[in-house]
């Protein structure tokens, strides 16, 4: 009855978030799980919607279901699924070198409450989105759980689940606007898989990212979302209802305590011990790498050059010039790697998601991506099209959560409603790319290493994550449709 009480005398959106994650935390499932549910669903829908059995028969529709879609899927994203376990850990080692450490550490006294200790880690978590989403991920996550360990060590109250929802932020609300942005990326690369199409309906191959994440539209409605995303985590962080990191993830704490006692000095008394600590190796393969991302951005400038590969490539070169000790980076890099196995086991079946979604029953017919694309896309008009754009990327994002993956899927359906309803390509791919990180709020592939980081569950954050979804519904449209290209 007391904590009814409570509840009752919060403000009205604390109440919602309160409320929903209460509810979300009976019903969320383990991220695999998930994934498991949203496959079988997926199967569900390519039987329905695509109805094989008319043109096979069970037998065939059965191998089409199984292996030529979904088993040809399933290997689809192993590189992909290698440059996200590379980003995790050479990411978790950086930002646990002494130096970055301490940086996160003072950053994470600030805060005095659970309201600002969620609006301060949204806020890194959009602003550091903006520039790459895997910075935003591990940078934030670690933030969350360092105000976690810090409120704990001076036993102050926290909503620990509402501080790490915060650190979702910047991957559910802008990173599709910024610099790792993947459609206007790809649209913007020479010989990308829609440059005969962009040439033949607007008479250029490319989209200059000027025309994209540069734009005043952009930008405005960006700007928009980071006040928004801000504020929203602030208002549905709940003031009075402690949940601590000790209650929440007290492994967490046992295992800060072991990266304090294992930051000791190494003892050097063999040829090995030299070899292993040597600085002069940590530059032999450092300055090398450091000379051939010269050349590399040199040649194709930042904006061109900056992709997954580079980015792991200097978060690699930046770990072995931080720690200038091979074998400390190493050690560092161990800790990090329990946090990928959620990686390693679940992007093959949302791989296989991808498949099912995207190849087609006949060689040259509709995949089902595209079929539940054009069922939404008729609804639209060239004013309403922008919104239309967000849910319907929104929704496919559930089932193919990569950006560049969902837009190969549905990018042509896009393309060509766009110039039928004579509205412009760099608008809707902004507009795609706005519900393609929306629903990341709803769908946790995405959080793994956020959960990994911070020792929470799926459903101890998504509760939070989802209202502030259900609320930006409001300032995505009304953005999207009323700001002016």
């Amino acid at each position: 009855m007391a904590e009814e009480a409570v509840t009752e005398k919060m403000p009205l959106l604390e109440r919602f978030g309160l409320k929903l994650s209460e509810k979300v935390e009976k019903v969320m499932p383990d991220p695999l799980i998930f994934a498991i549910l949203l496959t079988i669903i997926t199967w569900i829908l390519a039987i329905v919607v695509m109805r094989p059995y008319e043109k096979m028969g069970v037998i065939a529709t059965v191998q089409w279901l199984f292996v030529d879609s979904w088993y040809r899927g399933f290997w689809d994203l192993l590189a992909f699924a290698m440059q996200m376990a590379l980003i995790l850990v050479t990411g978790y080692a950086i930002a646990y070198h002494p130096v970055i450490y301490r940086g996160v550490k003072r950053l994470a006294r600030l805060p005095k409450s659970t309201k600002s200790a969620a609006a301060l880690t949204a806020l890194v978590s959009l602003l550091l989105a903006w520039l790459h989403w895997g910075l935003s991920l591990i940078l934030s996550a670690i933030l969350a759980r360092e105000i976690g360990l810090e409120f704990y060590k001076n036993k102050r109250p926290l909503h620990y689940p509402a501080v790490v929802a915060s650190a979702y932020a910047g991957l559910g609300l802008n990173w599709h606007w910024g610099l790792s942005a993947s459609a206007p990326l790809i649209s913007n690369t020479p010989g990308h898989f829609f440059a005969k199409l962009f040439k033949d309906l607007y008479g250029v191959e490319t989209i200059p990212l000027s025309e994209t994440i540069f734009h005043p539209y952009t930008i405005a409605n960006m700007i928009l979302i980071i006040v928004f995303g801000t504020l929203a985590f602030y208002a549905i962080a709940p003031r009075n209802v402690s949940r601590g990191i000790d209650v929440v993830a007290p492994h967490v704490i046992e295992v800060a305590a072991k990266e304090g006692e294992e930051a000791r000095k190494p003892e050097i008394k063999t040829i090995a011990d030299r070899l292993e600590n040597s600085r002069i190796l940590a530059l032999l393969i450092g300055i090398p790498a450091l000379i051939a991302m010269w050349f590399w951005f040199s040649r194709l400038g930042f904006f061109r050059g900056l992709d997954l590969n580079s980015l792991n490539f200097i978060f690699i070169l930046a770990g072995f010039l931080l720690y200038l000790n091979p074998i400390a980076y190493m050690r560092a890099i161990a800790r990090a790697t329990p946090a990928v196995a959620g990686i390693l086991l679940q992007f093959p079946f949302y791989a296989g998601i991808m498949g099912l979604m995207r190849y087609t029953v006949v060689d040259g017919g509709p995949n089902l991506a595209t079929v539940l694309s054009v069922a939404l896309a008729q609804l639209a008009t060239p004013v309403t099209w922008p919104a239309i754009n967000l849910y319907l990327s929104g929704f496919i994002n559930l089932f193919i959560p990569s950006g560049g993956g969902e837009w190969a899927a549905i990018g042509e359906i896009i393309t060509r409603t766009s110039h039928q309803l004579g509205v412009p390509i760099g608008k809707s791919i902004i507009a795609y790319a706005a519900g393609d990180q929306w629903t990341n709020l709803f769908q946790p592939f995405w959080a793994i290493p956020l959960l990994a980081i911070t020792g929470t569950r799926a459903r101890d954050i998504f509760g939070y994550t989802i209202a502030v979804m259900i609320l930006a519904t409001i300032p995505f449209s009304l953005g999207l449709v009323l700001i002016p290209y």
